[in-house]
């Protein structure tokens, strides 16, 4: 008896979660970013070696008040960063590995920016969820000082969108569907398929918790 109620229940969030991520996937189709210019300026960065891809994207954008998605140039261009009023930086891409950007928090100690480096790659298959929670604190402590908090990964799409759309979640009570909305009214990001259903699975979980 306890294993049939046991396997319902598993049932249902499965399909709980398979409305979520169906949701998300509509809303990748539907929602486009409002144009405008980037903070600071449009361009990219002078000084960054021209080894790195560039991006059709502007190098950040404001996703919700005082939190920025961006890439790998913004990241490396401190003094834009001071320019803009940057105090945090989130990278969710740490690493030497190709498609990670390889700084930590000596690279800003000279610019007094506090810093944060996850390990990931954009792989449908990476655990990004495990980090969703100090991700979220990261950012919920640099709005409380006051500051402001760059949250990117090489191209400014999809690892550093999840977490964003994670906090959004955790801190400020959205849906993962209301949260993917607001940041991709924004920037044009796009989470893998594994992170958008992390996502759907952090979205039932939040609910079953809030509802008990």
């Amino acid at each position: 008896m306890w294993y049939r109620s046991s396997n319902r229940m598993a049932t249902i969030r499965k399909q709980d979660e398979d409305h979520v991520a169906k949701e998300l996937y509509n809303v990748l189709s539907t929602t486009f970013p409002v144009d405008k210019p980037a903070p600071g300026f449009r361009g990219r960065p002078s000084e960054i070696p021209s080894i790195y891809p560039l991006s059709p994207l502007n190098c950040c954008d404001e996703v919700y008040p005082n939190i920025f998605v961006g890439d790998w140039s913004c990241a490396k261009n401190k003094p834009y960063l001071k320019r803009i009023g940057v105090t945090h930086v989130l990278n969710t891409a740490e690493g030497k590995l190709p498609g990670q950007v390889d700084t930590d928090a000596d690279y800003y100690r000279v610019a007094n920016i506090a810093y944060l480096g996850l390990p990931l790659c954009d792989l449908p298959v990476t655990n990004i969820s495990k980090y969703f929670n100090v991700a979220a604190d990261f950012i919920r402590d640099a709005l409380l000082s006051g500051g402001k908090v760059l949250v990117h990964c090489m191209m400014g799409l999809s690892r550093s969108s999840t977490c964003v759309i994670a906090y959004l979640m955790l801190k400020e009570g959205m849906s993962a569907s209301k949260a993917l909305h607001k940041v991709r009214s924004a920037r044009e990001v796009r989470p893998n398929n594994g992170f958008l259903q992390q996502l759907a699975e952090l979205d039932v979980q939040l609910r079953r918790t809030r509802r008990f």
